[in-house]
């Protein structure tokens, strides 16, 4: 049993901190896409994906961007993953050439999905979890599986007291 209290064992990302990382990503990821370096498209993966995609298509110039929507989470609990929308499967076909983006890659049953999905796409993470590490091909941060990271988009300021009391 732990004293510890939930956000002692968080990671707090703000906007400023997931741009700088995911633009990280995209250096990472620039000139190793299989079109002589290039990418075809970006897909961000439905919600958390949708940003870091959006700043790695831009660092990359990739003008193609579409969503694959995967529902694994009920607030903070994990659910078995579904497939809510995906993307256009004319221009995705197999995933060749398809740079497929989330912020986290925890469990990896979303990535595990939807890689079944599109074999042959690159799948980048700005942050990877030892047990869903081995579901994507590149991510920036590693983090330790207890620890719960908290986004940006699910933040407000406020006030906290001290944890030693007034």
């Amino acid at each position: 049993m732990t004293n510890q209290l939930p956000h002692e064992k968080g990671f707090h990302v703000s906007w400023d901190q997931l741009h700088r990382d995911s633009r990280a990503l995209a250096w990472r990821l620039d000139g190793k896409g299989p079109d002589k370096g290039n990418w075809k498209a970006v897909i961000g993966i439905t919600r958390g994906g949708m940003a870091p995609a959006m700043i790695v298509a831009r660092e990359l110039d990739i003008r193609i961007v579409d969503t694959i929507s995967v529902k694994s989470y009920d607030h903070q609990a994990q659910s078995d993953a579904i497939v809510l929308k995906s993307p256009d499967s004319e221009l995705i076909g197999d995933g060749q050439g398809i740079l497929i983006i989330d912020d986290l890659v925890d469990s990896g049953r979303t990535l595990e999905i939807v890689r079944k999905m599109y074999p042959k796409a690159h799948f980048a993470t700005v942050y990877a979890k030892p047990i869903g590490h081995p579901m994507v091909d590149t991510f920036i941060t590693e983090v330790s599986q207890d620890t719960w990271i908290f986004f940006p988009w699910d933040m407000a300021l406020q006030y906290v007291e001290p944890f030693r009391g007034n």
